[in-house]
C-alpha cells in the first residue's frame, strides 16, 4: 500500500511521532507549512484564536499529491481543542485527493475526540485507523504508533 504521512508541527512533537511512523511503514512523508504566523507567544495565541474560529490559513504548495497514495497520515496537533489551522486548511483544500485516511493527534491533555470527528466530517471517510498522544503517551510512544499501524 503506497503510504504518505502529512503533519503539521509547529513545537516538533507532532514532526517527532509522524516521523517514528513514517520510519516504521518506510513511507513517503511531507510536512504542512504556512507562512511561519503562528511562531512565538503572539503565534500561539493567534494559533488558539485561528482554531477555534476556524479559519483558514495559506499554506505552501505541497510537493507530493495526496491522490497518489492509497493511504494518507494526517498528523496534528491540538490547538485549544481543535485540530491546527495548517491541518485544517490542507484537509479543506485536498480532502478530495485523499483515497483512505488515518489521522492522528498529539494533544496536551484533550480535544482529540472533536478533531478526529471534524476529520471525518471534512473528508467524508471512516478512518483505517485513528491515534492521539496526551503528553503522558508522548514520552513512550511506541505501543500506541505500533497499535495504530497494525489496524491500517
Amino acid at each position: 500500500m503506497k503510504t504518505l504521512v502529512v503533519y503539521y508541527s509547529r513545537s516538533n512533537v507532532t514532526r517527532k511521532i509522524a516521523e517514528m511512523i513514517r520510519e516504521k511503514l518506510d513511507c513517503d512523508i511531507e510536512e504542512i507549512t504556512d507562512a511561519g504566523k503562528y511562531g512565538g507567544k503572539i503565534g500561539y495565541m493567534k494559533g488558539g484564536f485561528d482554531a477555534t474560529t476556524g479559519k483558514t490559513t495559506k499554506i505552501n504548495e505541497i510537493t507530493k499529491n495526496p491522490s497518489d497514495y492509497d493511504l494518507v497520515i494526517v498528523g496534528t496537533p491540538i490547538w485549544a481543542s481543535n485540530m491546527a489551522t495548517p491541518v485544517y486548511s490542507y484537509l479543506i483544500k485536498y480532502s478530495d485527493q485523499i483515497n483512505d485516511i488515518a489521522p492522528f493527534c498529539t494533544c496536551i491533555s484533550g480535544g482529540y475526540e472533536k478533531t478526529l470527528e471534524k476529520i471525518k466530517e471534512i473528508t467524508k471517510k471512516q478512518p483505517k485507523s485513528e491515534m492521539y498522544l496526551t503528553r503522558k503517551d508522548i514520552k513512550n510512544p511506541i505501543e500506541k504508533i505500533n497499535n495504530f499501524i497494525e489496524k491500517i
